[in-house]
């Protein structure tokens, strides 16, 4: 790539790494610290970027590393076991969609273990391809299409309001003593 390439990178590039670098991170500052520290890689990397029209997947793989670097560092990866999420009923096309709490969002995206983040960030935020998704992965398209699938579970049982109901229903009602049971 010609010189003069990264500042057209940024300008192409900068607003979809910051959304995809805050919602790895959930922080609007490490967001900013995410997103520079991709563009100052790419600078240094700039001559191996073989295929101009690949330069956006190439700059998402190069945030996502320098994400995971971070978080390996800071030794903050949060975990959420999705083995006891089920499969839920799809919903009927009558039924209007809820609107949803950004902040929300944001907050139960960041409990999602980032095997299950990054996928769900790329195809519904960014509108990347499974393809796409499993290239920068380095992962099988069925193995990218199983964590849509469990991370998109996941986040309707918590974004449900039937269900933020229910918890706190449950969590106030007087606890229930039953002999012989554990």
């Amino acid at each position: 790539m010609a010189s003069g390439g990264l500042p057209q990178l940024i300008d192409a590039h900068y607003e979809a790494l910051y959304r995809y670098a805050y919602r790895l991170s959930g922080s609007s500052a490490d967001a900013e610290d995410l997103t520079q520290e991709t563009f100052g890689k790419a600078l240094a990397r700039l001559p191996q970027l073989r295929e101009p029209d690949r330069a956006r997947a190439w700059l998402f793989r190069i945030l996502r590393n320098v994400y995971l670097h971070k978080i390996r560092d800071q030794k903050r990866h949060k975990v959420v076991p999705l083995d006891a999420v089920g499969d839920l009923p799809d919903r009927s096309g009558d039924d209007p969609v809820p609107e949803i709490d950004p902040a929300k969002l944001q907050h139960v995206l960041d409990e999602l273990d980032e095997t299950f983040r990054t996928p769900i960030i790329l195809f519904y935020f960014e509108e990347f391809s499974y393809r796409d998704i499993a290239e920068q992965m380095d992962l099988p398209i069925g193995t990218v299409m199983s964590r849509l699938a469990r991370g998109k579970a996941y986040l309707r049982t918590r974004l449900s309001p039937t269900d933020e109901a229910d918890r706190e229903r449950i969590a106030s009602a007087p606890k229930k003593v039953t002999d012989g049971l554990p």
